[in-house]
């Protein structure tokens, strides 16, 4: 199968699964009151600040997909998990909501982020509405197997502030020296921070469908490393993505001081560690991030990133495939998994 043919069929299956999801995260967030529901409704990208369809905002959908075409896989219909694939979609919503602040992000996928377009405290407050609703629907799921759902649900959860947590102290520690953010460290963040949720989402419409515990911890495994392959390509793009494709500034990452798999690399680098780490000590203006992504790149640091993304994405699939999922499900995830080498959002 070719790239651009495997390309094409995961778009399909995750406009399917957004088309069998959307109905019901449209009813969940339609419960709220309506000055609320116009806040979660724009931060998930159905409208604008003024309640005007817009959709330009809404992302891909790939962890409520994950969620379905992970209990596809292991023979469950797709509809009988829906809840799981809402809870899924609205906590990722929620974290974005909160990182957007604690980050100063003012723009997400090319509008105005949450805190930006209604404020800090309505940002917060909207982000834990998203919660509170994704572990309603959870409860409410169909089913037996809540239980086991919601300690995915539980343990994603604080994973991922754990990894939020640990990615906003890296940014105050020191570029060289004993206090430095090694590799090692970014990689156990990037595994609770982003790996988390896509962990949970892959396993836990299998958890909810009644798949065996060792068939729902393989998925969850592969999951955390398609999050980390997810997080090296989001560090290349936050650094020399197209701003008309990713919708943030040019070079925001190294604006931002962030300690991000690229520049950890290049660091460790002799050929332009030490005037990498001077540059990014000071001002970080245009001319200074401009000549910093030029090192970070001529030390290697771009291509250590996309070697990264590569081996924790095949690591991802062989994963799937020793579980000995059901096909042609199986291979309809995996399609999906590997979308991710050509994420350009």
């Amino acid at each position: 199968m070719s790239t651009q043919t495997a390309t094409f069929e995961a778009a399909e299956s995750l406009a399917r699964c957004r088309d069998l999801v959307q109905p019901a995260l449209r009813a969940t967030v339609g419960a709220l009151d309506r000055d609320l529901e116009m806040r979660c409704g724009f931060a998930l990208g159905w409208w604008d600040s003024d309640g005007r369809a817009d959709g330009h905002g809404a992302g891909k959908g790939l962890r409520p997909a994950l969620a379905l075409l992970g209990a596809q896989a292991v023979g469950a219909p797709p509809d009988t998990v829906v809840a799981g694939a809402v809870a899924v979609e609205l906590v990722h919503v929620f974290s974005l909501a909160h990182d957007d602040i604690m980050d100063g992000d003012e723009r997400r996928r090319h509008r105005p982020s949450l805190w930006k377009a209604y404020g800090v405290g309505t940002a917060v407050l909207t982000g834990d509405a998203l919660l509170a609703l994704a572990l309603g629907a959870l409860a409410e799921a169909p089913g037996e197997r809540h239980g086991e759902a919601a300690r995915l649900l539980a343990r994603m959860l604080l994973d991922l502030v754990g990894g939020q947590a640990a990615d906003v102290a890296f940014e105050e520690r020191p570029w060289t020296g004993p206090r430095a953010v090694t590799l090692a460290e970014y990689r156990h963040m990037a595994v609770r921070k982003t790996g988390a949720l896509l962990g949970c989402s892959a396993a836990i419409g299998a958890a909810l469908a009644g798949a065996p515990a060792g068939v729902v911890a393989g998925l969850e495994e592969a999951g955390r490393h398609l999050g980390l392959a997810f997080q090296a390509v989001d560090d290349v793009l936050g650094i020399w993505g197209d701003p008309s494709v990713t919708g943030k500034p040019a070079f925001s990452d190294l604006r931002r001081g962030k300690k991000t798999a690229p520049v950890l690399a290049a660091l460790a680098d002799p050929r332009g560690g030490d005037r990498l780490a001077e540059l990014l000590s000071g001002e970080r203006t245009g001319p200074e991030v401009r000549q910093a992504a030029a090192l970070v790149a001529d030390a290697g640091g771009r291509a250590a990133a996309e070697r990264m993304a590569r081996h924790h994405l095949d690591t991802a699939v062989s994963g799937l495939r020793g579980l000995g999922l059901a096909e042609p499900a199986a291979a309809e995830l995996i399609a999906v998994v590997r979308s991710l080498a050509d994420r350009q959002w």
